[in-house]
């Protein structure tokens, strides 16, 4: 194990408690797969495969509050999660790695912006104003899936916003998405494992990293300011974003 591993492993560390406790956890882990050597796109397919793990334990975790949205049923969002998670892990393998390579700075962007904007700027109250309808519904969560598939970023924030845009309780909306986010992972890691070819090493080193961290972030949860978390994660975000913008040129 050589000074990059001992960087990713920590990194990973740190990203399973992310995710635990405010979730961005794959900007720790997309950038630190990189500097260990690998291209953008093999970097985004072995953090979301490295990452699964923890997704499943915590998805378990909130089962109880699961629920639908806007007249579906979750085994409908289930489904539809499931779809667009495999389509779009279907679209990054096709997506020759030098053409994904210059969209991952605005890839990355996007994510931040979005989790800055769930973070900081939306208000729940607000998005419960809104409402959707069974197709906007229905619409709005197979087209996160795709992204999710495809990249990631992100996800979370999305969902929590289209699910309590439709009325769902914000804490049961948390638990919804937790769970539909395995689950467009879920296909997307079958695809991948079925088409690409996988840095099991890495693969190792995330995985199990991230699931201690995981750990450590559920004890965490009541004994750490949430909101500095989340500065953080924007913080490297758009520390990444620059970075891969100046790459370009």
């Amino acid at each position: 194990m050589n000074w990059r591993d001992l960087v990713l492993v920590a990194v990973s560390f740190v990203a399973g408690a992310q995710n635990a406790l405010a979730g961005g956890g794959s900007f720790l882990t997309f950038p630190a797969l990189l500097l260990a050597g690998l291209d953008p796109r093999a970097a985004n397919i072995t953090s979301t495969i490295a990452l699964f793990p923890g997704q499943v334990t915590t998805g378990i975790a909130g089962r109880n509050l699961v629920t639908g949205a806007a007249g579906l049923g979750f085994a409908t969002l289930f489904g539809i999660s499931l779809i667009g998670g495999a389509l779009g892990a279907v679209l990054l393998l096709t997506t020759p790695a030098g053409v994904f390579a210059h969209m991952v700075p605005f890839l990355v962007l996007f994510a931040t912006s979005v989790f800055a904007w769930g973070s900081f700027g939306r208000r729940p109250d607000t998005a419960m104003a809104a409402r959707l309808g069974v197709r906007g519904a229905a619409a709005a969560q197979f087209l996160i899936s795709i992204y999710g598939g495809y990249f990631g970023g992100g996800i979370g924030i999305l969902m929590l916003a289209a699910l309590t845009a439709t009325g769902v309780a914000v804490r049961q909306a948390g638990a919804t998405k937790n769970v539909l986010a395995g689950v467009m992972n879920a296909a997307a890691v079958v695809v991948f494992l079925a088409r690409a070819h996988i840095a099991w090493g890495l693969v190792l080193y995330v995985a199990i990293a991230a699931v201690l961290g995981g750990q450590a972030g559920v004890f965490l949860l009541r004994r750490i300011n949430e909101r500095i978390l989340r500065a953080g994660v924007v913080l490297v975000g758009l520390g990444l974003t620059i970075g891969l913008f100046i790459d370009m040129r």
